[in-house]
């Protein structure tokens, strides 16, 4: 007796289709996206089909969990993180400096330093950052004691909800532990501050130059605030190819550690 042939499989690039589609739109079950590949591409597969080439999930993980680097993507514009990092003086005095980082632009909203970091402190700060500011939603921070319970309470009557990451787990708040980084490699690891003061001005220096002048690869690549017209703004095309006989100027950041340059 002759076995029955079964349904032959649908294309491999239909298949890899429908597995890109479920691991950008981690809400999407078989159902709707198999609606999406009928009503947007023309495609006709049952519910039942690309429930076969769907990738699996890992164990403990229901359909339609939000994972936490999906949420990041989606609020990323709502999105402020912060942290603290210590920097030591000439004179071996510790201090802590305090970075607050817009997710969505990678813009260094604020920076100081402080010898004696408290809750009331920290507050202050925030409150720079956030008055005014109502694209803001969401403040990443860990769970250093610092960020007491009143100063979260605080910050909630201010607008935003707070994010605690958890215990030990850097890489929940990446991006500003990222600029951290950074700002050590690139700026303190080749300077050393005489004072609270000096750290400071370094600082400002350095965050101006972040901002307005460094080129960022995550913003394919970008400047995260060029002020308006400025030769760092992102060219068009046309502008890109290089002008025989073109006057490269350049500007000396931190005493020459690093330079911006322009046409």
């Amino acid at each position: 007796m002759k076995s029955r042939a079964g349904r032959p499989p649908i294309p491999k690039e239909l298949r890899e289709l429908i597995r890109r589609m479920a691991r950008e739109n981690v809400l999407w079950g078989e159902e709707r996206i198999a609606n999406e590949l009928l009503l947007k591409l023309g495609i006709r597969i049952s519910p039942r089909t690309v429930r076969k080439y769907l990738p699996e999930r890992p164990p403990g993980r229901p359909r339609g969990d939000l994972r936490w680097s999906t949420f990041l993507k989606s609020h990323a514009s709502a999105i402020l993180a912060c942290d603290f990092f210590v920097a030591v003086t000439a004179t071996f005095r510790m201090l802590y400096v305090f970075v607050v980082i817009e997710h969505g632009t990678r813009r260094l909203a604020h920076v100081n330093v402080t010898a004696h970091p408290n809750a009331a402190w920290t507050l202050q700060q925030l409150r720079a950052v956030i008055a005014g500011a109502d694209a803001h939603k969401y403040l990443i921070h860990d769970r250093d004691r610092i960020f007491a319970r009143h100063l979260d309470d605080s910050i909630r009557a201010l607008g935003l909800a707070v994010l605690r990451s958890p215990v030990s787990s850097p890489k929940a708040n990446a991006i500003c532990e990222r600029t951290i980084g950074t700002i050590r490699r690139e700026c303190l690891d080749w300077m050393i501050p005489l004072s609270e003061a000096h750290l400071r001005s370094i600082l400002r220096e350095w965050v101006a130059h972040y901002n307005g002048g460094r080129p960022h690869s995550a913003l394919r690549p970008g400047v995260p605030g060029p002020p308006a017209g400025s030769a760092h703004a992102p060219k068009s095309e046309s502008r890109r190819s290089w002008t025989p006989g073109a006057l490269v100027r350049a500007k000396s950041v931190l005493g020459g550690l690093h330079h911006e340059y322009s046409v």
